[in-house]
């Protein structure tokens, strides 16, 4: 440990070119009582193109957060009036100032010391003398932490508003079940399908899957006195909203005409969340309506996979809705014999070979067995309703 906490830590011989002018710039507090140290910090930060507010003790530094709007905190330990320990307490029990990122620059070195500033909420600690190039690589660490999670409360910001807009949207138009009614479902589920090129006849298609999928399980053992007429009438009418959370969905990312990177994948597994939520808004106003309850089992599960790998909630096995598991090799059919930017459109035979190489993990085998005893049918589903460029 060292023995004065107070020693002269920053030199005027320090390399003053470390901070290059391609970085983000950003609103950064230092927080130190030794003039000397705080104006070398300010300078250096400042040639990068941030904006500096500073302070000699927490107490002030505590008054200036509520007064300016700062990403990032280089705070010193120890400090008359209030020292760093006591202003990391305090923004730890702050709603506003908690998720400013702290790092702590001290001459005192010891692991208690690290420990402690870690547990108060510190993101980082860097012990004096520091070294330039770490002291940069650690503030920009922060600032990337501090922006991805900015990022993700406008993005949850834009989902709320998109929820409730389509929520009213949905609102207005769904009070019963009636023929009227389900063209303007139908139209609704068009025109968030229009928003991605490749779709074509693919909603057609689905709720005709679904539909026979559906008849012929009703016969079968395992399922006759789960599936009926309702049932079946309630999946062909709302299948088509299996996707309508993909309106939430930024242009950049729906319409990306290449693969997905991570971040982009990571949004893109929200749309069954965003398509649920939407649909419950409905039902939370007219409570009861068995297509609507349909029409959120699909919505939100049908990218569940049987033995548990699938988004965005893992479920497995029995526990994903029927509807769902129904239309998820509906889909996947669909997906495999239809053209895509990436690929030609499969044949019936490689496309039911892919089928069953995922059976008992990807789908319910019993719906592959369904799927098998009705193939016929599919391909006459395939072949009647036709993309434009078909």
């Amino acid at each position: 440990m060292a023995t004065n906490p107070k020693i002269e830590t920053f030199s005027s011989d320090e390399p003053e070119a470390y901070f290059d002018d391609k970085e983000r710039s950003a609103h950064i507090m230092v927080v130190e009582d030794n003039e000397n140290n705080r104006d070398l910090l300010t300078r250096r930060l400042e040639r990068q193109g941030h904006t500096v507010v500073t302070a000699e003790n927490g107490l002030v530094a505590l008054r200036k957060l509520k007064e300016h709007n700062v990403d990032i905190m280089l705070l010193d330990l120890m400090m008359p009036e209030m020292d760093g320990y006591q202003v990391l307490e305090h923004m730890k029990q702050d709603d506003e100032l908690k998720n400013i990122p702290v790092v702590v620059i001290t001459a005192i070195n010891d692991m208690d010391t690290t420990v402690k500033c870690i547990e108060l909420g510190a993101e980082d600690y860097l012990p004096k003398p520091f070294n330039p190039t770490l002291l940069k690589a650690r503030i920009n660490a922060c600032l990337s932490k501090k922006w991805l999670r900015d990022r993700e409360v406008q993005y949850r910001s834009f989902i709320e508003d998109t929820n409730r807009q389509l929520g009213e949207r949905v609102r207005q138009q769904v009070k019963q079940i009636t023929s009227t009614q389900m063209a303007t479902i139908f139209a609704m589920s068009k025109l968030a399908e229009s928003r991605d090129p490749e779709t074509g006849a693919h909603l057609e298609r689905m709720r005709e899957y679904c539909k026979v999928l559906s008849e012929h399980m009703s016969k079968m053992d395992s399922h006759k006195d789960v599936i009926d007429r309702i049932f079946i009438d309630n999946i062909y009418a709302a299948s088509p909203l299996h996707d309508i959370g993909k309106v939430g969905i930024l242009d950049n990312v729906l319409l990306k005409a290449g693969a997905l990177d991570d971040d982009e994948w990571v949004l893109m597994k929200q749309h069954p969340v965003i398509g649920a939520e939407t649909l419950r808004a409905v039902d939370a106003q007219h409570p009861g309506n068995e297509f609507i309850k349909t029409g959120i089992a699909i919505a939100e599960f049908h990218h569940e996979k049987w033995d548990g790998s699938g988004y965005p909630h893992g479920l497995k096995g029995a526990d994903i809705p029927l509807e769902a598991r129904i239309l998820a090799l509906g889909d996947v059919y669909d997906a495999l014999t239809s053209k895509r930017c990436y690929k030609d459109a499969f044949t019936h035979e490689k496309s039911r070979d892919i089928i069953l190489e995922s059976n008992n993990t990807h789908f319910d085998p019993v719906v592959v067995e369904a799927f098998l005893g009705i193939e016929d049918e599919f391909i006459k589903i395939r072949s009647f309703y036709k993309d434009i460029e078909e």
